[in-house]
């Protein structure tokens, strides 16, 4: 069949006009917390579909960045906690360069949050109570797939889940797999507005504190 150029979208001309709300010094206050918890409880509300997926970057050593869609689980003062198996890619690379990035995109409501800091290991215990209370084949699942690592197909993935839901062991968290936490030291606030002036308000910690300030769009 002959390729026809005139059949593909034409990404430069899709354009969108943001005109649902605005962001203000003011409305925002002083805790980002507080203001985050304010926005999902709103997300939520206007029914977005999986309002906790949220876009992780990580990094090699080198430098070497790599991107995927995770669910962010829990949020608040201590950090943004997602989880995953430690062997994996994302894991890997924390381990050799600790530091994450994340975007949640909330575009029925023109929003979006970047979180950016530190990670680190949740204890055994905070990664245990997840684990249990994760549906039953998801806990399979997290014992079966060695994540991010080539396979040979799908049977031998079927195999695999086939055996760990046979095991006595298909119940307990496995030592490799459990919550990662990244602990605010940015977060950023992005409310699109008419002609692309777009509200973006950051917080950035400075000596234990938070300094707010707006961003050019």
């Amino acid at each position: 069949m002959e390729h026809r150029d005139d059949a593909r979208p034409d990404l430069a001309a899709m354009r969108t006009e943001y005109s649902r709300a605005g962001l203000d010094e003011e409305s925002a206050g002083q805790d980002p917390f507080a203001l985050f918890d304010e926005w999902l409880a709103q997300v939520v509300a206007a029914g977005v579909h999986e309002p906790n997926a949220m876009a992780l970057a990580t990094s090699t050593a080198d430098g070497a960045p790599s991107v995927r869609i995770v669910l962010l689980k829990s949020f608040d003062a201590s950090g943004a906690v997602l989880h995953t198996n430690y062997a994996s890619r994302k894991g890997q690379e924390v381990e050799e360069n600790p530091r994450a990035a994340a975007v949640l995109l909330w575009h029925e409501v023109q929003r979006q949050v970047r979180i950016e800091g530190p990670v680190s290991r949740l204890s055994p215990e905070e990664s245990d109570a997840y684990f249990l209370s994760r549906p039953e084949g998801g806990r399979v699942s997290a014992a079966a797939s060695p994540q991010s690592q080539v396979v040979a197909g799908r049977e031998e993935l079927q195999r695999r889940w086939d055996e760990a839901a046979a095991s006595e062991a298909a119940g307990q968290r496995p030592d490799g797999w459990g919550g990662l936490r990244i602990a605010v030291e940015s977060i950023e606030f992005w409310q699109g507005r008419e002609n692309r002036l777009h509200d973006r308000i950051r917080f950035r910690l400075d000596d234990g504190e938070w300094v707010k300030e707006r961003l050019a769009p």
